[in-house]
């Protein structure tokens, strides 16, 4: 049962991660932490438990219903932010250069930065 979940959340966040952030890039301070987490999250050499906590995040930032609805202006993300704030502080130390550079790099190409 949770690696059915584990693998439905992985699917949402490959399929969603991308549109919500070029959404919303611009407005959040936290872009470049939110795809690092990404890169990390889908990274087989993550461990298990780490990936689990980042696809979890994740999915409450590409979730449109949440505590503070996203649209409302400088609050909408602040709830997703503190998620993903407390999801990467944890896992803080398996975020390598890698995860970080991969980031840094999509948000240029896709001219986020």
């Amino acid at each position: 049962m949770a690696s059915d979940s584990f693998s439905s959340d992985e699917s949402r966040v490959k399929r969603e991660f991308w549109p919500t952030l070029r959404r919303v890039a611009r407005s959040i301070p936290f872009a470049e932490d939110a795809v690092a987490a990404y890169y990390c999250a889908l990274d087989r050499e993550t461990p298990t438990h780490v990936r689990a906590a980042l696809l979890g995040a994740l999915v409450y930032f590409i979730v449109p219903f949440d505590a503070v609805p996203d649209f409302l202006p400088l609050l909408g993300f602040a709830d997703d932010a503190s998620v993903l704030a407390a999801a990467i502080a944890a896992v803080r130390i398996h975020m390598n250069d890698k995860h970080r550079e991969a980031a840094r790099r999509a948000l240029a190409e896709e001219d986020l930065a």
